[in-house]
C-alpha cells in the first residue's frame, strides 16, 4: 500500500520488531494457559493413619484422589514437576515479553492507547475475551496492525471503548471467568479504580478522564421469537454492573466471523484485541452511515472509516472475500458499489 492521504507504511525495523515480539507474546500467552491447568495444589492427608492425595481448587475446595498407592504418587509426582516446569517456562517468556515491550516503545511500533491495551489484559486475564469483542473505532488499530500500516489520527479519534456482549450465553460470577463479587465494573476499576456507571446511560461506564467503555449486545432470539417486548438486560449476576441494551442490527456483528491480532500501545505494552472481522467492519459502516435518523457527522465518519478499511482489505488483506461474508442482507453488500471518494451521503 502506498502513501496516501489515509494511511502510511511502518518502517521496516518496526514490522520486523512487531513479528518477534508478536511470536514471544503468543507463545507467552499459551505458557499462561498452560499455568493454569495446574491452579491450585496437591498434598498428602492423613485420615486414620492413612495417606491419601487431595486436589485442592484455587477456592479452597478439596477432593481425594485416592489413597497413596504407586498410581497416585505418580500423580504427585508428574503434578508438582509439570506445574514447576510450567512456571519457570511462563517466568522465561514474561521477562522476554518485557524485553520486546522497551524495544517497542524505542521503535514505536505501535500507538493503541494504553488504557485500551489494559482493559483488553484485564479482559484476557480473567478469561472473558470468547464473551467480547471490541467493535467501532478502536477495531482500526488491530486492522492496520495486520496490515503493517498506519491510519491517519483523524479517523481514530475516539474516547469511548465499544464491546459487543456475546450473549448468547450468560456470564456467571466465578473462577469459570474470574469475574469477582464486584462484576465487571469491578474488573474495570483493577484498570482504573474512578470507572463507574453513568446512571443515565447504564450501559456505559466512564473514568474521571472521561473515557468511556460502551458495553452493547444483539437482541435475544428467544424474546424475538416469543414477541416479548425486549428491555435492558444486566451483564452479571451483580446488581450494580452494566445494564446492557440491544444495538440496531447488532446481530450482524455478532454472527460475523472473529478477528485476533496482538496490538501494541504506546508504551511498548501489548494485549490481544478480539473484533469483528474487517469485512464485516466494512459492511457495518457503510449501511449506518446510510441511516438518516444518525447524527451527520457521525455518518460522515462512518463511510471515511468504511472506505480506509475496505482499501485495507484490498490492498493488503487480499485473502479476506467479501463473498464470504453470508450475514449481511444483499441490499448492504450491494453498498460496496457505491463506495468512493465522492461527496458523503445526505
Amino acid at each position: 500500500m502506498e502513501n496516501n492521504a489515509e494511511t502510511f507504511d511502518l518502517p521496516d525495523d518496526a514490522i520486523r520488531q512487531y513479528i518477534d515480539a508478536r511470536q514471544t507474546f503468543l507463545a507467552y500467552e499459551q505458557a499462561i494457559a498452560r499455568v493454569s491447568a495446574y491452579r491450585g495444589g496437591m498434598f498428602w492427608k492423613t485420615v486414620k493413619q492413612k495417606e491419601y492425595l487431595i486436589r485442592t481448587t484455587p477456592r479452597g475446595a478439596q477432593t481425594s484422589l485416592g489413597a497413596k498407592t504407586p498410581e497416585t504418587i505418580e500423580i504427585y509426582q508428574k503434578f508438582v514437576q509439570g506445574k514447576a516446569h510450567e512456571e519457570q517456562s511462563a517466568a522465561r517468556l514474561r521477562e522476554a515479553v518485557e524485553k520486546h515491550a522497551r524495544l517497542n516503545r524505542a521503535l514505536r511500533v505501535g500507538r493503541t492507547p494504553s488504557i485500551v491495551i489494559n482493559l483488553l489484559s484485564e479482559i484476557e486475564r480473567a478469561g472473558l475475551a470468547p464473551h467480547f469483542a471490541v467493535v467501532g473505532t478502536h477495531a482500526l488499530y488491530a486492522y492496520e496492525t495486520a496490515a503493517s500500516i498506519r491510519i491517519i489520527e483523524s479517523a481514530l479519534a475516539t474516547r469511548d471503548l465499544d464491546l459487543l456482549w456475546d450473549n448468547r450465553k450468560k456470564i456467571s460470577l466465578g473462577v469459570s471467568t474470574g469475574l469477582n463479587k464486584d462484576g465487571m465494573i469491578g474488573l474495570l476499576r483493577k484498570v482504573d479504580t474512578s470507572f463507574r456507571i453513568n446512571p443515565l446511560q447504564l450501559y456505559t461506564a466512564v473514568n474521571d478522564d472521561g473515557f468511556e467503555v460502551d458495553i452493547i449486545r444483539a437482541k435475544d432470539p428467544a424474546r424475538t421469537v416469543s414477541g416479548v417486548k425486549e428491555g435492558p438486560a444486566r451483564l452479571s449476576e451483580h446488581d450494580d454492573d452494566f445494564w446492557t441494551v440491544k444495538a440496531r442490527n447488532a446481530e450482524w456483528l455478532l454472527s460475523a466471523p472473529r478477528f485476533k491480532e496482538m496490538v501494541v500501545g504506546s508504551t511498548g505494552a501489548m494485549a490481544c484485541m478480539n473484533t469483528i472481522d474487517p469485512r464485516a467492519f466494512v459492511l457495518f459502516k457503510l449501511w449506518m452511515a446510510e441511516q438518516k435518523d444518525r447524527e451527520y457527522g457521525k455518518r460522515l465518519r462512518d463511510a471515511h472509516q468504511a472506505r480506509i478499511v475496505l482499501k485495507i482489505i484490498e490492498e493488503r488483506l487480499p485473502q479476506l472475500s467479501f463473498e464470504n461474508i453470508r450475514i449481511f442482507p444483499s441490499a448492504v453488500k450491494e453498498l460496496l458499489d457505491k463506495v468512493s471518494n465522492e461527496a458523503p451521503p445526505i
